[in-house]
């Protein structure tokens, strides 16, 4: 993948009569943009500060700047007023989100101290260093007029925590939605037929991500694992016992199916340069492509834990959606809810298949199956519960309308009984209840399939789905 460096554009407005009139207020404003460009900084984000901007020809010098630079996101810190024309020229011109940082630098202003000096000039010139929310209906007023995308931060400089979570989840979302658009999704093979809800627009899925799609062929794979060494095989069977449980009833020749195919997949990665990958097949009257995709569960599962999610029966939805939360850095494994269970109000989820074994409850374990439900072969399957607290739903949707949506929901994942079927099963409980959150789930009409990851992220994901400029719905 494309190593891309999330680059967050920053600058301040204000207006250059007031300089010779207040002496020290444009010292005193580009002090509180300094502060801001400190609190944005962060490993792997690069900041352009052009500092405060004050005329328009500085302006529209900025939004060159920032195009050059290639910046992903714009924070605009409104620090006085400042006329609408130092701004609009700016973010016209750089042509990405903007997040306008309406923030006070303090709680108050301390009326009375203020109304005992006297000079009205200093005083005007102390009103003005405050007057950061007066520009802004201007600022949105004009940015709608000119169909520019706006958000807002509002609160104070300094020790507000909601400020310090609403920079952090932009810049995130930011950095997801780079990603999304470096990376390559690799497509093996074709939908699992009559599964008429997961069918959609690839195209679309390029569009609105940016991914590149890139097509496979299974006998790529089944000729890259006539070429793996016993060597190899016995090294990536070591490493299956590090990364899983495997029972006792596990077959050495389904171990070293496996491990060969594992072997073979991490190639196929490589060659193709793959940060994601979706894929079925059903190899019938192949040998070779049936041994392959019959043996591919647990290279999946250890490529999803690598940050390269796999999802199966050619889920291009759901492996963005899965790429989209482990992106976030909580994981995203491929799930179902297969099943309620009334008495403790909770919804039961999993699949067969590969699961994120990075996100499990304790050790994921290897399981034998003499048959793979509704597929081709038998071998070597995972069982695993998602790790015991917040978890985050996401399902990627194509709408009636061909567009694409996201939907989210945060849920907690709890102890209980689980199917030992050798698949992934995890029990989850809703805020709404099992009830309510199924019927609203459904009502937005996502495929049976959807990712989930641990942690409360879906305010993150709302705002990467505003970035992106679709629609997101959260249910809960």
């Amino acid at each position: 993948m494309i190593n891309h460096p999330t680059r967050i554009g920053l600058f301040g407005i204000g207006l250059d009569a007031y300089w010779p009139q207040f002496p020290g207020l444009k010292e005193r404003l580009e002090g509180y943009l300094d502060e801001v460009g400190r609190r944005l900084e962060r490993p792997g984000v690069e900041l352009v500060n052009l500092g405060l901007i004050d005329t328009p020809p500085k302006a529209l010098e900025a939004g060159h700047r920032f195009r050059q630079a290639d910046v992903d996101l714009i924070f605009l810190h409104v620090t006085t007023y400042a006329l609408s024309s130092t701004v609009l020229p700016v973010v016209r011109r750089a042509k990405v989100p903007v997040i306008i940082l309406n923030l006070s630098p303090e709680a108050a202003i301390d009326y009375a101290a203020f109304n005992q000096w006297g000079d009205r000039t200093r005083m005007t010139g102390e009103w003005l260093a405050h007057c950061n929310a007066c520009p802004v209906p201007e600022i949105a007023n004009v940015f709608n007029r000119a169909r520019i995308p706006f958000h807002q931060i509002t609160g104070k400089l300094r020790d507000d925590p909601v400020v310090l979570a609403e920079m952090d989840a932009w810049i995130d979302a930011a950095r997801v939605a780079g990603i999304m658009a470096h990376h390559r999704l690799g497509l093996m093979g074709h939908y699992y037929g009559g599964m008429l809800d997961i069918y959609s627009d690839l195209t679309q899925h390029s569009a609105v991500f940016g991914t590149h799609l890139e097509m496979l062929e299974v006998d790529e794979l089944a000729a890259l694992r006539r070429e793996v060494t016993p060597l190899q095989i016995a090294s990536r069977i070591a490493e299956f016992g590090q990364a899983f449980e495997v029972q006792n009833d596990c077959p050495a020749d389904e171990l070293e199916r496996a491990a060969r195919t594992s072997v073979a997949l991490d190639r196929l990665v490589a060659e193709h340069d793959l940060g994601s990958m979706a894929y079925y097949y059903m190899g019938t009257g192949n040998a070779d492509n049936e041994d392959a995709i019959s043996s591919i569960i647990l290279g999946n599962s250890m490529l999803t834990a690598r940050g390269i999610p796999v999802a199966g029966e050619y889920e291009v939805k759901n492996v963005h959606a899965m790429k989209i939360l482990d992106s976030f850095g909580v994981g995203g494994s491929f799930t179902e809810y297969y099943a309620m269970d009334w008495n403790q109000d909770v919804v039961l989820m999993g699949h067969d298949g590969p699961g994120h074994i990075a996100i499990a409850q304790g050790k994921t374990k290897v399981r034998p199956l003499h048959v793979y439900h509704g597929k081709v072969g038998r071998g070597l399957s995972v069982e695993m519960s998602v790790r015991q607290g917040p978890v985050t739903l996401l399902s990627v949707v194509q709408t009636a309308e061909g567009r694409l949506k996201l939907l989210v929901a945060e849920a907690e994942s709890v102890p209980g009984p689980i199917l030992e079927i050798g698949n992934t099963n995890s029990r989850y409980r809703f805020a709404i209840g099992a009830r309510r959150f199924v019927n609203e789930w459904n009502a937005h009409g996502p495929a049976h399939h959807c990712a989930v990851g641990i942690g409360h992220v879906a305010h993150k994901i709302e705002k990467l789905g505003r970035l992106l400029e679709i629609e997101t719905a959260r249910v809960g």
